[in-house]
């Protein structure tokens, strides 16, 4: 575990002088929950802390560097960049699923992949720095995490592959199969609305709508997420 944490620290370039910060926001609640006679701390109070410590360190820094925003364009720019799916995809290039202590049902049914619990432990992982070193290394820390998130986010580029997600989960179980169809397009065609649905084995999970047919396969797919992800 030691090793694993190091190579951790490597990659988001902060050391902790406490380690046991950087335990607690890598352990589920599963695990707390499977191993009572440790009495593990889990990292849901972490979570709680880092979610307010994110939003005031994006809250400034957009704040700082576009002046030309206004009040509303400030906080959905901040909505994109300090939500589940960006912080999940964080976590995934920081691959903290790794690293995470997980109980034996939570592992097995997926939970090092599921964007919500990675989500989690990115923001706990925030708290953690905060608690250990302050405010200016979580400000290091984050800017050098989400720094490509948050130009895009302001540039309007932001983009979340919902269809790669949901391969990604349901691949876990061998044998699984999803399959995309069209099922009904209406308006004319220079303003066409294409509805699709997706299936999991023969099972509906998800029906979605956009203006192209690439458009409503990820709104399908951002349906079927809900029953993975909560």
């Amino acid at each position: 575990m030691e090793k694993q944490l190091k190579l951790l620290e490597e990659a988001i370039k902060y050391h902790f002088k406490n380690q046991q910060y950087l335990v607690r926001a890598l352990t589920h609640s599963s695990y707390s929950n499977e191993n009572k006679k440790e009495k593990p701390k889990n990292n849901e109070r972490l979570e709680f802390l880092g979610d307010s410590v994110l939003g005031l360190v994006i809250s400034e820094y957009l704040f700082s560097h576009y002046h030309q925003l206004e009040e509303g364009q400030l906080t959905k720019i901040r909505a994109k960049i300090v939500c589940e799916a960006s912080l999940g995809e964080a976590s995934k290039v920081l691959k903290l699923g790794e690293y995470m202590l997980f109980g034996r049902g939570e592992e097995l049914t997926g939970g090092r992949e599921r964007m919500s619990i990675l989500a989690d432990a990115f923001e706990a992982l925030i708290a953690a720095i905060y608690l250990d070193g302050g405010m200016e290394c979580v400000k290091t820390v984050v800017l050098g995490q989400l720094g490509s998130v948050i130009e895009a986010a302001v540039q309007g580029k932001l983009f979340v592959d919902y269809k790669t997600r949901l391969q990604e989960i349901i691949q876990v179980q061998k044998g699984n199969r999803i399959k995309y169809e069209i099922i009904k397009e209406e308006g004319p065609d220079h303003a066409k609305v294409f509805h699709t649905e997706v299936r999991l084995n023969d099972e509906i999970i998800g029906v979605g709508s956009g203006s192209s047919k690439k458009e409503s396969e990820q709104a399908a797919a951002k349906e079927g997420l809900k029953r993975f992800e909560g």
